[in-house]
């Protein structure tokens, strides 16, 4: 099954979104990390689309969604679960499951805090948490903010294959897969990654906006956190707090990760399912 693309008008910006499964099943929104697309989630919605269907937007900056023309008041948290709200409103959804790796975790958590309160019936924190560790928010920020440009895609690859290894197994035709939906040409022919370089911003302009324990206490929904288990971002510290405060999550621990896992496989594809399906 292939997933259809949409684009809508949210907030004054055009957010484009790939679909999967009936339009009358459940709605499952699987929202990506700081530096990726929706198109990372193919792996994992091919596999539920047969139970839900499946939202995997692109974040403004990254994808096949618009560049903000205002970056330091659109790059960050509380301007991405007003989008939330709007795609979620324009698409007649009235309570959701909600899937977020890393950053999309957060906007999970902002929006199911203020925006969507009360419409996010389960929610999945894949390598996320209220509070991240400083050291793993500098590593992003070093290659996330600076983009490097390459001849050709198969340097791009080679590339991904590093910054990306935390990731987990990826079969050579996922990291194909992940390399040409991550991809823009410059005017000047080379190649680099897809998004907007600026929306690194946030983390100079919003430099709290991962702080989220009070956003994440205020939770009620059941709570499921996917833990890589080398992940150096979301510690296990934190993770152990998560179970004792706010919704009380679930902390499943997957091996051969760090920051974030790739939800590609069975084992973890599984876990999600499970845990959607309660």
């Amino acid at each position: 099954m292939l997933p259809a693309s949409h684009y809508l008008r949210c907030c004054d910006r055009e957010i484009h979104y790939v679909e999967w499964g009936a339009k009358d099943a459940p709605p499952l929104i699987m929202w990506h990390g700081l530096a990726r697309t929706g198109r990372d989630f193919d792996d994992i919605a091919a596999e539920l689309s047969d139970t839900y269907r499946i939202i995997c937007p692109d974040t403004i900056g990254r994808g096949l969604s618009q560049w903000s023309p205002d970056p330091d008041k659109e790059y960050c948290l509380a301007f991405y679960a007003k989008i939330a709200q709007s795609l979620v409103d324009q698409l007649g959804l009235a309570r959701v499951r909600w899937l977020g790796t890393s950053m999309g975790g957060a906007i999970g958590t902002v929006a199911g805090a203020t925006t969507l309160k009360g419409r996010i019936s389960h929610l999945v924190l894949n390598d996320n948490g209220p509070s991240l560790a400083a050291t793993a928010i500098e590593r992003i920020k070093s290659y996330a903010g600076n983009p490097p440009q390459f001849d050709t895609v198969t340097e791009l690859e080679a590339f991904f294959r590093t910054v990306y290894k935390p990731y987990g197994w990826q079969s050579d035709a996922q990291w194909r897969h992940m390399t040409e939906t991550s991809t823009r040409r410059m005017l000047n022919g080379k190649v680099t990654p897809h998004y907007d370089p600026a929306m690194v911003r946030q983390f100079i302009v919003h430099p709290d906006d991962y702080e989220l324990w009070d956003e994440y206490d205020a939770l009620d929904m059941p709570t499921l956190v996917l833990r890589g288990a080398d992940s150096d971002l979301l510690l296990q510290e934190t993770a152990d707090d998560m179970k004792r405060r706010g919704p009380m999550a679930q902390v499943a621990v997957i091996p051969g990760c760090g920051h974030a896992p790739a939800l590609n496989v069975a084992e973890q594809i599984s876990l999600v399912r499970n845990f959607l399906a309660g």
